[in-house]
């Protein structure tokens, strides 16, 4: 229940252009959703560890977007802004992937990214999303993957017959 609660705050900012979006259930330190408006359904989690002292809104989320025909596209919003040349590594038990990156957000740089890591994630206890703010200081924003496979799982089954 501790760990339902501690997400609203993060579930409510991500998804807040969407007004009508429906749960799918919060499955550990995951939650899943559906916004049948879009439409899309997405898992999503906040960062457990920030290591910043200065922090925005991270978070990770796996969504689905059946209109474009994509599912499971890996998006990351980042704990602080990133330096303009600093590198964005997702870390995922002895894996690396390097990440495209904005600003504050990070993606596979294609779906064949996208599927490698969500496949990571199913396997692994943790990751960690590593990069250098403004200044050049080192910050990572880590995820415990405990309950990610089944909202990954119950977004992609909440989008099957959205079209």
């Amino acid at each position: 229940m501790r760990c339902a609660l501690a997400l609203i705050p993060i579930l409510m900012l991500a998804a807040a252009p969407a007004q009508a979006r429906d749960s799918l259930g919060i499955f550990e330190g995951w939650g899943a959703f559906r916004d049948p408006a879009t439409p899309r359904c997405y898992a999503i989690a906040q960062p457990v560890s920030i290591r910043s002292s200065v922090a925005l809104n991270g978070f990770a989320s796996v969504a689905s977007w059946p209109r474009e025909k994509l599912r499971g596209q890996v998006h990351f919003r980042l704990s602080r802004m990133r330096g303009d040349k600093a590198p964005v590594i997702l870390s995922i038990g002895d894996r690396r992937f390097p990440l495209v990156a904005g600003q504050v957000d990070a993606w596979a740089p294609d779906a064949r990214g996208d599927a490698a890591i969500v496949a990571a994630m199913r396997s692994a206890t943790s990751m960690s999303v590593q990069s250098a703010d403004m200044r050049g200081r080192a910050f990572a924003d880590t995820y415990a993957l405990r309950g990610a496979a089944t909202a990954i799982d119950a977004a992609a089954l909440g989008c099957a017959k959205l079209r």
